[in-house]
Parts: C-alpha cells; sequence; structure tokens
C-alpha cells in the first residue's frame, strides 16, 4: 500500500513538473524564456533547443541568448551556425548574442571568423574585448593580442589586466615588456586590492628581469597573502636572487604552505 503510494505521488510530482516545462500552441514569447531559463539552469540543454526549434518565430533576443548557451555547453557548434543563419540583421547586433557567438568559434578553434565577427561590432564592450583575448590567448596568437590591445579606447577591467600581464610574461620580448610596464604605470590605484592581478604583474616584472619594480609593486600590497610571497619567491628564484627568496620565507607570518616549500626547496637546489 505504502509503495503504491509513494509510486503516485512520484508519477504526480513528474506529471506536473513535464506541464510546467511544456510549451502549450497559444504560448506567447513571454511564457518561453522562463521555462527556457529553468531548462538551462537544470543543465537540459537539449530540451531548451527543442523549445526554441519549435517556437523560433515566437523567440526574440533573450531566448536567442539562452539557445547559444545551450548549443555552447552541449558542444553543439552546427547547431549555433544554423540559428545564426536565420537571425535577423537587429539580432546580430545584439552584444549578447554576439559575445555568446565569438565564444562558440573560439570553443571549435574557428578563430578567423571569431575575428571577423569582432571586426563587425562597432561598439565593442569590455565583455567582447575580453572574449576575444581570451580566443587569442587559446589559439596562441599572442602577438595578436597585443595588437587588439592598442586599439582598445576603453578602460580596461581586472580581468583585461591579469591576461595582458600574462600575456607578456609569455612573449618576454621588447614589444612586451615596453607594453606590461606601460600598463602597469597607466593602472588604476583601486586595482592595487586585487591579488590575482598584482600577482600576474609581478610575475611579469621578474620574467622581464626587473626585480626592483616587482619589490615596489610589492611593498604597495597592503595585506599581503601566501600568494604574493609564492610570487615573489617565485621570481627571486626565477632570478638566480635564492638568497632574497629564503629571507622573504622568514619574513611569512602565516602558516607555511606546501607551495611555499616547493618554491624554497628549489631555491635550495640552487644554491
Amino acid at each position: 500500500m505504502n509503495s503504491l503510494f509513494i509510486f503516485r505521488r512520484v508519477l504526480s510530482m513528474s506529471e506536473k513538473r513535464y506541464r510546467t516545462l511544456s510549451i502549450s500552441s497559444s504560448s506567447s514569447s513571454r511564457d518561453i524564456y522562463p521555462i527556457m531559463k529553468k531548462l538551462i539552469d537544470t543543465k537540459q540543454y537539449k530540451k531548451a533547443i527543442d523549445i526554441f526549434d519549435e517556437k523560433f518565430d515566437l523567440c526574440k533576443d533573450l531566448e536567442i541568448d539562452l539557445v547559444l548557451k545551450a548549443c555552447l555547453n552541449l558542444n553543439e557548434y552546427q547547431c549555433a551556425i544554423n540559428i545564426q543563419q536565420k537571425l535577423s540583421q537587429n539580432s546580430l547586433n545584439n552584444p549578447y548574442i554576439q559575445t555568446s557567438l565569438i565564444q562558440l568559434y573560439i570553443q571549435h578553434h574557428d578563430i578567423n571568423n571569431a575575428y571577423r565577427l569582432f571586426l563587425k561590432i562597432t561598439n565593442k564592450s569590455i565583455s567582447i574585448y575580453t572574449t576575444m583575448i581570451k580566443g587569442l590567448i587559446l589559439n596562441n596568437m599572442l602577438d595578436k593580442v597585443l595588437d587588439l590591445f592598442d586599439e582598445i579606447k576603453i578602460q580596461p577591467n581586472e580581468i583585461m589586466l591579469t591576461m595582458l600581464f600574462d600575456v607578456c610574461a609569455r612573449l618576454d620580448n621588447d614589444r612586451a615588456k615596453q607594453t606590461g610596464k606601460k600598463i602597469l604605470n597607466e593602472m588604476s590605484e583601486k586595482f592595487l586590492n586585487d591579488s590575482i592581478l598584482l600577482n600576474s604583474a609581478i610575475i611579469m616584472l621578474m620574467k622581464f628581469g626587473d626585480v626592483k619594480s616587482a619589490e615596489d609593486l610589492f611593498h604597495k600590497i597592503k595585506n599581503k597573502n601566501i600568494i604574493n610571497y609564492g610570487a615573489m619567491m617565485k621570481g627571486y628564484t626565477l632570478n638566480n636572487m635564492c638568497d632574497k627568496a629564503l629571507d622573504l620565507f622568514e619574513q611569512i607570518e602565516s602558516n607555511h604552505s606546501n607551495i611555499s616549500y616547493t618554491i624554497i626547496f628549489n631555491a635550495c637546489a640552487q644554491l
């Protein structure tokens, strides 16, 4: 008896849930978005795509952006391209849709189409720039990142700055050194509390061999954490200044982490 009751209750819940997530023939565009959003939030991406296909004529930019995100999560590249080909010019000019399409191209290493779409965008947002830079880095086109940065007319955020410092450190050539130091000198003081950003800058300076500038930046950090100390110790080791790495290790007030011990062991091996 109890088993039968439980079975009926589960069946009732299932039917209720199905009705909630189904689309009737009389549904309006206002009904579609919350249903698609709920499906995507619960990782039912295929169902979200099916609903979009069924009600394409009623879908607006919000639903289009959602279905592109579903395609991204399912790695459904061709499905996304088919959707793109059916979109109006107004929808193609939507910055959220543009960003999702660029992400799709990048995911499939189609950097040419990603860059072609990027160039068509007249009012580029910081989000679109960041997405494009990520794509160039993913495809190991580091010099192209610096070319793109030279064109940016808007103030970069902490995510973009961190990526740029990483790129400059990896390139480690004259142009990268000039660009990286210029970015750092012009960086707003509000970023001095961003530990991840400052670590990227310290690592970049140490990679350039500019230990003095790295030290100056390190001393500006008010609340230093183990990651900050680790970046400095790694930089000292990189520049064959292992004694300084050991001195800094002794200054750490908190418990030493496995990372800091690893850096110190490497430093000792070079003494």
